[in-house]
């Protein structure tokens, strides 16, 4: 299904006098569509003071020259009804809203050739745009498994975690989307202009603010939530108390997505906001990428055997076999009985199970006694 020129030049309009995530514009044209939304902005403008504002802009809109140009560009515009609009963003009409941000977009704003509609299954990987090499360590292993996993890594471009993560999945020939808080034909950070061309050229570059619109402050906050509603889990690598990456996690939680947090050092600010996530059971711990795909794939998918040390010869002996072992004696042979009565078992028994700790060279029996085995002994010299 592919909505109508009407509607979508209505839509346009609407993006272009309106600011992302508004809250009251966004609802009214998803109960209303598009086009009758736009009547009441130009009939009825007093309404809401959102509304003057938007009006105020219509007679400089110029809608059907915005989408020429980006068509031109190959920038296009999805809207709800497009076979490319991805279903998950729908969610956003449920979710509430988050510093007066929410609900779903009239529209995205789309560089590059994946279809956004064909991200699933898609994990968000975002942090502290102030990075440790830790922390951006971790989001490129992290971002190169899930990616060679198949998964389509989702972030913001921006310094630090952001960056990491797009470069991670890129290395490892996976599929990566940037949504920006800016229009897709702006770098934002300027340092990373080179990665959005690769992505808009190979991936995907998406905005809900249209081409041209600066990265403002508030924008970010309602580009989080996109990243949030994109996806089936969002990581936080790293985040300060105060971070924007918690701001995404909240947006998760809020669509019931998986939240999951990477630990980092407890002495590092960088990661004291993930630390807090965790610790108040709001995300799930992570360390891997392997972590996040057990976490996040269907059932008996992606399990992890227990992590654990290597087994040593030890390990193999019964509880009584061990009780023996430990109370022989390093170098100075001693008894069987003495042996027992450190041990605390009866005589037979430990004769009995000395014999076979002698077979695996765990003791050896001197005319004097026994002491533990050569290869034991230098273990425990070392």
């Amino acid at each position: 299904m592919t909505v109508s020129d009407e509607e979508r030049i209505a839509r346009a309009t609407i993006n272009l006098v309106t600011e992302p995530g508004d809250v009251r514009c966004l609802g009214l044209t998803r109960e209303l569509g598009g086009v009758r939304f736009l009547e009441v902005l130009k009939e009825q403008p007093d309404l809401r003071s959102e509304f003057v504002a938007a009006a105020g802009r219509l007679a400089s809109a110029q809608p059907e020259r915005v989408l020429e140009e980006a068509a031109r560009r190959r920038i296009r515009f999805v809207v709800p009804g497009d076979d490319e609009w991805p279903a998950p963003l729908d969610d956003l009409s449920g979710a509430g809203m988050l510093h007066a941000r929410g609900d779903v977009p009239v529209g995205l704003w789309v560089r590059g050739p994946l279809r956004i509609d064909r991200l699933d299954p898609a994990v968000a990987v975002v942090g502290s745009r102030s990075s440790t090499s830790y922390g951006d360590q971790v989001a490129g292993d992290m971002a190169a498994v899930l990616g060679a996993a198949g998964r389509t890594v989702v972030s913001g471009a921006a310094h630090g975690v952001d960056y990491a993560a797009h470069r991670g999945a890129v290395t490892a020939d996976g599929r990566t989307v940037a949504v920006l808080a800016c229009g897709v034909d702006r770098a934002y950070p300027l340092a990373h202009q080179q990665m959005l061309d690769h992505l808009g050229e190979h991936h995907a570059v998406v905005s809900e603010a249209p081409p041209g619109s600066a990265p403002l402050r508030i924008r970010f906050l309602a580009r989080n939530r996109l990243i949030a509603a994109l996806t089936q889990g969002t990581v936080v690598v790293e985040a300060a108390v105060r971070s924007g990456a918690l701001n995404t996690a909240s947006w998760a939680d809020r669509l019931h997505r998986t939240v999951m947090g990477v630990p980092g050092s407890v002495i590092s600010a960088a990661s004291e906001g993930v630390h807090e996530l965790i610790r108040a059971g709001g995300a799930s711990l992570v360390t891997c990428g392997d972590d996040v795909l057990e976490l996040l794939g269907a059932s008996g998918e992606h399990l992890l055997d227990v992590r654990r040390a290597p087994e040593g010869p030890r390990d193999r002996l019964s509880i009584r076999a061990r009780q023996v072992l430990d109370a022989v004696p390093v170098s100075s042979p001693a008894a069987a009985a003495s042996i027992a009565r450190v041990a605390g078992l009866g005589i037979e028994e430990v004769e009995l199970l000395l014999d076979g700790l002698a077979v695996d060279g765990h003791v050896e029996r001197l005319p004097s006694g026994w002491r533990l085995g050569e290869e034991v002994r230098s273990t425990i010299a070392q």
